[in-house]
């Protein structure tokens, strides 16, 4: 996650859906909610729960510029991954 000056927050979930909604509502954790870190703009995904958080230790370790340059890999515009989420969908029309 990550604020529009730039603080970035890096955790696990095991329901990325509900966390990020929770964090863009303010009833994240304290350093997300204090630092307004409501973008979602990284994120992986692990079969096995011991894989996640061994990752998310991993990456926490890392230096700034590494966590901003593995983010630029993939949304090098820092999106917001997750802004369409939760918002209603228009259905298509099914044409038999």
């Amino acid at each position: 996650m990550a604020s529009y000056s730039g603080t970035l927050y890096v955790g696990y979930s095991s329901q990325l859906f509900e966390r990020v909604m929770a964090h863009k509502a303010g009833e994240g954790c304290w350093f997300t909610t204090r630092y307004g870190c409501t973008r979602l703009v990284y994120y992986e995904t692990h079969q096995w729960v011991h894989r996640a958080l061994y990752r998310e230790t991993q990456i926490k370790a890392w230096s700034r510029t590494k966590k901003i340059a593995l983010i630029e890999k993939v949304n090098p515009e820092w999106k917001d991954l997750a802004a369409d989420w939760g918002k209603p969908i228009k259905a298509l029309a099914v044409r038999s």
